[in-house]
């Protein structure tokens, strides 16, 4: 374990944006991190993971602990389910893969969502009518104040639509250092009639899907409609899908009559951000070297060498175009530093 001053931080996140920290460590366990905890108290900290739910717009002057733990273990199961713990530094689409190949369902349409397995659980991470919490059991978080280890049930983490105690009143109070999982080993409960995962599996020909099929739908899905952020910077999804009253969008049923929603309960439906921001004019726009990507409105994207201050304006000028066209507020899903 060592300490590098002075460190881009291109390489840790999947924006691309090249920000340098003061200072950086990546630890590998539990002690390591506890170390570090104790030898910076004073010191402004920023938890790195995977670097995929986050947008840098200045340098970091403090120290930002990459968290790096690995490993994977079946701590209990039956003949219907089992717990899998994943450490927090698991990529979490070599996580679900890893499930999928042992045949535990339940994480099947999360497939290609970028991140670690540690950030998961902080935002609920969710895709094609799946959530995180569905397959959650608990997590291990430590305390930054006294550096105890605490465990957090689901009911404990309130998780809600890409939102959780850890956005909340627990935000920068604790990092988690593992997940457990309960996934099904047999009679998987499939989720296709979200997005577009019913054609695709017609179009690959299968009428009788497994979960291996589920993913390998997804996988098809994500990688024709989202950039790889390898090759264009971007954070996945940017903004979430609003949630609005009922009346509010039979009154836009009157002149936007193309405007799809999935329900929520009784009173509420949901809108997707990404149809509100093609609507608008923005899929596809390009302005220098950030803009729109031309196959999926809700991702912002890092051509080359853009600046985070300037993804986070051409963000704020969607929000508020959207707000002016629609009346309806969408708000950032990645975390802005």
């Amino acid at each position: 374990m060592k300490i590098f001053k002075n460190i881009s931080l291109k390489p840790y996140n999947t924006f691309g944006i090249d920000v340098k920290a003061k200072q950086f460590v990546s630890v590998n366990n539990i002690d390591e991190l506890k170390y570090v905890l104790l030898s910076s108290k004073k010191k402004t900290k920023l938890i790195l993971g995977g670097g995929s739910n986050i947008l840098l717009t200045k340098p970091f002057d403090g120290i930002v602990i990459h968290i790096n733990f690995k490993g994977i273990e079946i701590i209990f199961e039956n003949e219907d389910f089992v717990y899998v713990k994943a450490n927090a530094g698991e990529n979490w689409h070599e996580f679900v893969i890893w499930c999928i190949n042992n045949d535990f369902g339940g994480i099947e349409n999360l497939s290609l969502i970028p991140g670690n397995v540690g950030t998961a659980p902080i935002q609920n991470i969710g895709a094609y009518g799946i959530e995180l919490k569905d397959v959650f059991e608990s997590c291990e978080a430590i305390s930054l104040e006294n550096h105890e280890i605490k465990t957090f049930s689901k009911s404990a983490c309130n998780f809600g639509y890409r939102n959780s105690i850890f956005k909340q009143e627990a935000k920068g109070k604790y990092i988690i250092t593992s997940v457990i999982f309960k996934l099904t080993k047999q009679n998987h409960q499939l989720h296709i009639n979200y997005g577009t995962i019913t054609s695709e599996l017609k179009s690959m020909h299968i009428e009788k899907p497994s979960i291996q099929d589920i993913s390998k739908a997804v996988i098809s899905i994500r990688e024709s409609k989202l950039p790889n952020p390898k090759i264009i910077g971007n954070s996945g999804s940017f903004f979430k899908n609003p949630i609005i009253s009922k009346n509010q969008f039979n009154q836009l049923l009157e002149n936007f009559n193309d405007i799809p929603s999935y329900p929520v309960n009784d009173e509420e439906v949901k809108v997707p951000a990404g149809w509100l921001i093609e609507k608008a004019g923005f899929k596809g726009k390009r302005f220098g070297d950030y803009g729109i990507h031309k196959n999926q409105a809700l991702v912002l994207v890092n051509y080359g060498n853009a600046k985070g201050k300037d993804i986070l304006k051409l963000s704020k000028l969607i929000q508020i175009t959207i707000k002016r066209l629609f009346d309806i507020s969408i708000e950032a899903e990645v975390n802005i530093l």
